[in-house]
């Protein structure tokens, strides 16, 4: 991607708390408030909304790739998507035996309905070339317009920004039953955009209006908390990709989580979605007859070799600059 089609603004995010507490928002998001010297890269979109949504097209929808973000050991990057024929059963390691996990660990097809099939959605996005998707989250802001979503979704590390970036609220095989929405603002943690940090791989997109109504119209929202604390229990939701999923409908895990004993501050929990899910909200408080819950976290990594666990930072300061500034845009 070129310097003309892609500008990052490292800004503090002081005037964005401010404006934030004067509207009496950011009482409402639980946690400590967002430190006023931390930094966030943003990126605004080159291309007009009308040319993302035109974009994708059902054909390039179907045919996107889930982004594999894979560690090896406490080295982390962004590996080749593992191919078609890769083990099909969740939690499935190279030589055949299948780990046992929980019921709430196998990735299953959420058909609750409810606040989290409205508010989750599936990501349609490009980056060096590629088509690719991901899964983000509808959450509370003075534009109406934000969803977060893992900060490799967004920008590939230290590298190119993502384009013509779409939401779909509420993705159901094929259909977007609340509309869809491309992104006019990309933003991510300073440490993922500088070093590509796997503890604070978090971003936020701003989108456009879609006819005139705002995403979180169309479609609800999920609270958010910074706690800068780990996740205790969870349920992980999500739209996984890679085979034995296709990314047609959403899903979800549940369990508890524990730190990262791999380098990184990240909670992991059991989960065997595969890629596409990145991004998923993990949700506590998690309310089955509503759908609601509680944004702590979002789904980011998994290191070789544990296919059935899945990794999401810890929500702290850093991360609430990221989305205090863009709920403010």
């Amino acid at each position: 991607m070129t310097p003309s089609l892609a500008r990052i603004l490292l800004a503090p995010v002081a005037a964005a708390v401010l404006a934030a507490t004067a509207t009496g928002a950011a009482s409402a998001v639980p946690g400590p408030r967002a430190d006023p010297s931390a930094e966030v890269a943003r990126y605004s979109a080159a291309e007009s909304p009308a040319e993302s949504l035109a974009y994708w097209t059902e054909e390039r929808m179907a045919a996107a790739r889930p982004i594999a973000r894979i560690l090896e050991g406490t080295v982390g990057g962004l590996l080749p998507r593992p191919p078609a024929d890769a083990p099909a059963e969740p939690g499935a390691r190279p030589d055949g035996e299948t780990r046992p996990q929980s019921a709430g660990a196998t990735g299953k097809r959420w058909t609750g309905g409810g606040k989290v099939a409205r508010t989750t959605g599936r990501v349609f996005l490009t980056m060096g070339g590629r088509d690719f998707t991901c899964t983000a989250s509808v959450v509370p802001s003075d534009n109406g317009d934000t969803v977060v979503t893992a900060g490799h979704c967004l920008k590939d590390g230290t590298g190119d920004w993502a384009s013509k970036w779409v939401f779909v609220p509420g993705y159901d095989d094929g259909k977007a039953p609340y509309g869809r929405f491309a992104a006019r603002e990309l933003l991510v943690t300073s440490q993922w955009s500088s070093r590509a940090d796997d503890s604070h791989d978090f971003g936020a997109a701003v989108l456009e209006t879609r006819e005139g109504r705002h995403v979180r119209q169309a479609a609800g929202a999920q609270r958010i908390a910074f706690t800068g604390e780990g996740a205790g229990t969870v349920h992980a939701f999500g739209y996984p990709s890679r085979s034995p999923y296709d990314g047609r409908h959403l899903h979800y895990c549940s369990g508890s989580t524990r730190p990262d004993d791999g380098g990184t501050t990240a909670y992991g929990m059991s989960c065997g979605m595969t890629e596409g899910s990145s991004g998923g909200p993990w949700l506590s408080g998690f309310d089955p007859s509503t759908g609601a819950g509680t944004v702590v976290s979002v789904v980011s990594f998994k290191y070789a070799g544990r296919d059935g666990m899945q990794y999401g930072p810890v929500l702290g300061s850093s991360e609430r600059a990221v989305y205090d500034r863009a709920r403010a845009l």
